[in-house]
C-alpha cells in the first residue's frame, strides 16, 4: 500500500508495509506507479534486483534506485516485487515486468532520482512506515 506526497518541487510517497521487506516492495510499487501505468505491465520476466547500503535508509534509497536504473536505463518496467533478504546493510529480491513498450507503457512522470530528502522509515507497532520524495 502506498500514497502519493506532494511537494514543490519533487514529488513524494508514503508506504506501508506489514514487515520491513513488504515495505520495500510496496515503496517499489509506489515509485513505479507514479512513473507509469503498471496496470499494463505484464510480469512475465524476473529481474534482480539487490542493493547495499551503511543503514535502513540508504538501503531504502539504493533498493529504489536500482529499480528506478531498469525503467530508465534498461526501459524496463516492473509491477511485481519480492524481497528475498534484508540484513543490516544488503538487501536481494526479485521484481517481474517486461521491456518497455512505448505503445503500451505511456510516461506518466519522469523520475530522475530517489533523494535523502525528508526520508523517513519507522516500525509501528503492526507495520512499517516510510516516506520518500523523488526528484522530477
Amino acid at each position: 500500500m502506498f500514497e502519493v506526497l506532494e511537494h514543490t518541487a519533487d514529488i513524494g510517497l508514503r508506504a506501508w508495509g506489514e514487515t520491513k521487506e513488504a515495505l520495500f516492495e510496496n515503496a517499489a510499487i509506489g515509485m513505479v506507479s507514479l512513473a507509469v501505468d503498471i496496470a499494463d505491465v505484464e510480469p512475465r520476466i524476473a529481474y534482480p534486483i539487490a542493493a547495499s547500503g551503511t543503514d535502513l535508509d540508504s538501503l531504502l534509497v539504493n533498493w529504489l534506485s536500482e529499480v528506478l536504473y531498469y525503467l530508465d536505463a534498461q526501459h524496463v518496467v516492473l509491477r511485481k516485487f519480492h524481497v528475498e533478504q534484508i540484513t543490516a546493510q544488503n538487501i536481494v529480491g526479485q521484481a517481474w515486468g517486461e521491456p518497455r513498450d512505448p505503445a503500451r507503457h505511456r510516461p506518466k512522470l519522469i523520475i530522475k532520482g530517489v533523494t535523502y530528502h525528508q526520508l523517513r522509515i519507522a516500525e509501528q507497532p503492526e507495520s512499517w512506515c516510510a516516506e520518500v520524495f523523488l526528484d522530477i
